[in-house]
């Protein structure tokens, strides 16, 4: 069993767990490597979670020490997490997500431009399987690439297609130690109970269980690459801005229109929306005028004048009932009002803006209706209601307090100041409202 040459340039690093399909596989990356005259490295995450993660780590090293001895072209190195799965997490998916990122690391800072991971056919059945479970569409079905790119690093699993009897052939023939996973018969993950309990009963039922779900995963993967053409087509024309303009969308047939959500939300996320929420905005979003539907507890997707977007969830503050404030605004500078969810930015303006002694003795209070605002010089005072709709300020962007001034509106969140207060010449101050963004929402959209 051999790595396909035409993957080996430079520096080749190997996923290396210590378990037997790792050892395989490195084994076998490094035997073809020395032929070739190229650096292996073996790739080593410390996890955490289990007691016996300092042993395997010292396996690990000890078997790259002999292999390097022997006259094998390896180098190991290895890392520790150090981090750990939040409350409620998936310890599965987090374990995936930081292993992942932490083979990127070592990699890029090895030199390496490709890294090799072990699984095999099994793997791939097991996957579809766990995938179907879960209701997933063509894109769970098509489950573990062969190759692909991410993170500046080209990854492979070149086994993808091997039987796992193959690999325990390799291992009996050049007779490698390896460690085993106690976590793979541990019954609280799932893919260990379909292994224990599932596997054995569906391949004596069904022989060729394995070869058919892994022609599955192949033909998801065909339709899905499909799916994504038609898709990214779609998206060029319906986008606007950073939003999802939604007036063609809704004259498409409805897998269609799911097809783009899930295209779109997947861009914008930078992972797979749920399911779920991909459902309810293709039932809702076609007889709506305008609406917000919460992703996270820190991002919302909003439908305001036919533009779909993702937007950063509100503070959970509501104005009604907190007490009016008296505050000294004439100073440029960040006032914070924590009650409110946000601070109240002064400026100076570039040309007109309020005169200085107009803000030091402001009030701020929530709407209590009957509030009249000027947009414009020539325009006439009218209520905010008509003003946010005429401005296309969507609901959830007029929270924060109004600004008052001898008992007169002087500026409102979401419209600006009032055009009865601004003079012309400089010198003068604006003000602008800004709510506190959740920070998460910040690196994740």
């Amino acid at each position: 069993m051999t790595t396909p040459r035409a993957a080996l340039r430079g520096t080749v690093a190997v996923a290396y767990s210590a378990g037997r399909d790792s050892t395989a596989l490195l084994h076998a990356t490094a035997v073809a490597a020395a032929a070739l005259g190229l650096q292996v490295v073996a790739l080593h995450v410390h996890h955490g979670l289990m007691p016996q993660a300092d042993d395997w780590l010292a396996t690990a090293r000890r078997q790259c020490a002999r292999w390097q001895a022997a006259g094998l072209p390896v180098k190991f190195v290895a890392i520790r997490l150090a981090t750990a799965p939040a409350p409620g997490d998936s310890v599965e998916a987090w374990a995936r997500r930081e292993r992942r990122a932490a083979l990127a690391r070592m990699a890029q800072d090895e030199g390496a431009g490709l890294v090799l991971l072990a699984q095999h056919r099994r793997d791939q059945a097991e996957t579809v399987l766990l995938q179907a479970l879960r209701g997933a569409g063509s894109a769970g079905l098509a489950a573990m690439p062969r190759a692909w790119q991410a993170q500046g690093l080209s990854w492979a699993r070149p086994w993808l297609d091997q039987p796992r009897e193959a690999i325990d052939a390799y291992v009996r023939t050049y007779r490698l130690r390896h460690v085993d996973d106690t976590s793979n018969v541990d019954p609280r993950f799932a893919r260990s109970r379909l292994r224990q309990q599932m596997w054995p009963a569906l391949v004596q039922a069904f022989p060729d269980a394995e070869v058919a779900l892994a022609a599955v995963a192949r033909r998801a993967q065909e339709a899905d690459a499909v799916l994504d053409l038609h898709a990214s087509v779609d998206l060029a024309a319906l986008i606007d801005g950073d939003g999802l303009r939604l007036t063609l969308w809704r004259t498409w047939p409805a897998a269609r229109q799911r097809q783009v959500l899930r295209a779109w939300l997947h861009e914008r996320l930078g992972q797979g929306a749920a399911e779920a929420l991909v459902q309810r905005l293709g039932s809702e979003l076609p007889g709506s005028r305008a609406g917000r539907w919460p992703v996270d507890r820190y991002r919302m997707v909003v439908l305001y004048r036919h533009v779909l977007q993702l937007r950063a969830a509100p503070a959970a503050r509501p104005a009604e009932g907190l007490a009016s404030v008296s505050i000294d605004l004439s100073r440029p500078g960040r006032h914070a009002l924590p009650a409110w969810g946000g601070v109240i930015e002064v400026r100076r303006a570039r040309r007109g803006g309020v005169d200085a002694s107009a803000l030091r003795a402001c009030e701020l209070r929530a709407r209590r209706g009957g509030e009249r605002f000027q947009s414009h010089a020539a325009g006439s005072p009218r209520g905010l209601k008509k003003q946010y709709q005429s401005a296309g300020v969507p609901q959830w962007e007029r929270s924060g307090p109004l600004v008052l001034s001898a008992g007169r509106l002087l500026y409102v969140p979401g419209l600006g100041i009032d055009a009865r207060w601004l003079q012309s010449g400089e010198g003068g101050l604006t003000l602008a409202w800004r709510p506190d963004p959740p920070g998460l929402l910040q690196r994740n959209s």
